[in-house]
C-alpha cells in the first residue's frame, strides 16, 4: 500500500476517533456543539468574497462547510504524516500520537484565532479539555492505524 494511502486512511480513522470523543464529551457534559468551525468557514468565505447568502439555508451551509474543514484537516494531517515518514523522518512511536494531536489541534486552532473567531487565551480549563482530549484521540488513533497499515 502506498504511503499516502496509509496516511489518508490513518487520518480518516483519527478523524472518526476525534468525532467520537467530541460527541461522547457532548453527551456526558450536556454541552452543545462548538460553533467555531462554522464561524471559521463563514469568515473564510467572507474574506474570499464568497457570499454564502442570507437565506434560510445559510446557517446549514456554514455548519456543513465547518465540518468539511474538519475532515480536510484530519485527512491532511494524516497525509502530511505519511509524507514526513516517507521522507525518512520518524518519531518514536510513543511520541507520534501526541505530535499528531498537536499538529491537528494547531491546524484548526491557529487559523481560528488568526481570523478572530476565538481567543484561546480566554479559554477555561473545560474549554481546553474539550479541545485537547479529542485531538489526543485523533493523534493516537492516526499513529496506531498508520503503524498497523505499514506493518500489514
Amino acid at each position: 500500500m502506498h504511503a499516502l494511502t496509509r496516511g489518508l486512511l490513518a487520518g480518516a480513522a483519527g478523524t472518526a476517533a476525534l468525532n467520537i470523543a467530541t460527541y461522547a464529551d457532548m453527551l456526558v457534559r450536556g454541552r452543545p456543539a462548538s460553533s467555531t468551525p462554522d464561524q471559521v468557514a463563514d469568515e473564510l468565505a467572507v474574506r474570499a468574497g464568497i457570499n454564502p447568502g442570507d437565506d434560510e439555508h445559510a446557517p446549514a451551509r456554514e455548519q456543513a462547510a465547518g465540518a468539511l474543514l474538519g475532515y480536510a484537516t484530519g485527512l491532511g494531517v494524516g497525509v502530511a504524516y505519511a509524507v514526513f515518514r516517507a521522507a525518512g523522518c520518524c518519531f518514536p512511536h510513543r511520541l507520534a500520537g501526541p505530535a499528531l494531536a498537536a499538529a491537528a489541534m494547531a491546524s484548526s486552532d491557529v487559523p481560528a484565532a488568526a481570523l478572530g473567531v476565538t481567543r484561546p487565551g480566554t479559554w477555561r480549563a473545560a474549554d481546553w479539555a474539550a479541545d485537547v482530549f479529542p485531538h489526543l484521540a485523533y493523534g493516537i488513533t492516526t499513529a496506531c492505524v498508520y503503524r498497523a497499515l505499514r506493518n500489514a
